[in-house]
């Protein structure tokens, strides 16, 4: 098992979340960390809230901004030297029918999620390439396995996120680049608040399912572990992982369970 002690880590989507406990967590094993969200005072919060926040450099990034990137890659080895690890965080859900959502939805959805992981991550990737070492860890879902109501445009995006990060992997084993994908169920997060409705704004509101489900303590503490041993996928939450078994071998029975769990909503 590879230790991320003392290693570099990138983190996107740190200002809160999940970003946010890896980044204690991280900075707890004395790693130093690169923090990227669009809102640089909420990066501060949590750089100054870390144990070794001399050990934490801010470099505020908008995901969407795609041709940014390479730029940023640049900002970031210079930070701390070097860049062992990107941990690709930032997203957005969803919460609305498909006949209600509005196509920009979708759009933003695929920025967001899917395109601006893929400029990043090709940013620095002939980095990566030029020193024969390197890990990308990508937050998924497990909406990124099987779709639920309401979902659409958010599994789709993650439904890509598998499909680039599993290729990657394969064309660049021989560069010893590794990818670790990793799908969480429910975390308490403020995911299903800031999820887009069908006009684009903001849910605003919270739901028991992610209230209920993983701290994004005890969540970074098993995705942290994940890294080290240098899995290819991981899946995360309660009993909605069995979604992950229903789909491959009962496929219609993870419909009806699907959309009876929905219906009780």
């Amino acid at each position: 098992m590879a230790s991320l002690n003392n290693k570099t880590v990138w983190i996107t989507g740190a200002s809160s979340g999940i970003g946010e406990a890896l980044s204690y967590e991280l900075n707890k094993k004395g790693c130093k960390l690169i923090l990227s969200s669009r809102t640089t005072k909420a990066l501060e919060k949590v750089k100054n809230n870390c144990e070794r926040p001399s050990n934490v450099s801010i470099l505020p990034l908008d995901i969407t901004e795609y041709y940014e990137m390479p730029a940023k890659v640049k900002k970031a080895i210079t930070a701390f030297g070097s860049v062992d690890v990107l941990i690709n965080n930032a997203g957005i859900s969803q919460r609305s029918f498909i006949v209600d959502t509005d196509f920009e939805v979708y759009k933003q959805l695929v920025d967001i999620n899917y395109l601006g992981t893929v400029a990043l991550t090709k940013a620095i990737l002939p980095y990566f390439i030029e020193r024969q070492k390197g890990h990308f860890a990508t937050v998924t879902s497990l909406m990124g396995k099987f779709g639920s109501p309401v979902r659409s445009g958010y599994c789709g995006s993650k439904h890509a996120l598998h499909g680039f990060f599993d290729v990657l992997r394969m064309e660049h084993e021989k560069d010893h680049i590794l990818v670790t994908l990793v799908a969480p169920g429910f975390v308490q997060t403020n995911i299903a608040k800031n999820a887009l409705v069908g006009d684009g704004s903001a849910r605003g509101h919270e739901d028991t399912d992610n209230a209920n489900g993983l701290t994004t303590v005890d969540f970074s503490k098993k995705m942290i572990k994940a890294i080290e041993k240098e899995k290819y996928e991981v899946y995360m939450g309660g009993k909605e992982i069995l979604g992950i078994y229903l789909k491959r071998f009962f496929p219609k029975l993870l419909h009806k369970v699907v959309l009876q769990n929905a219906a009780k909503k």
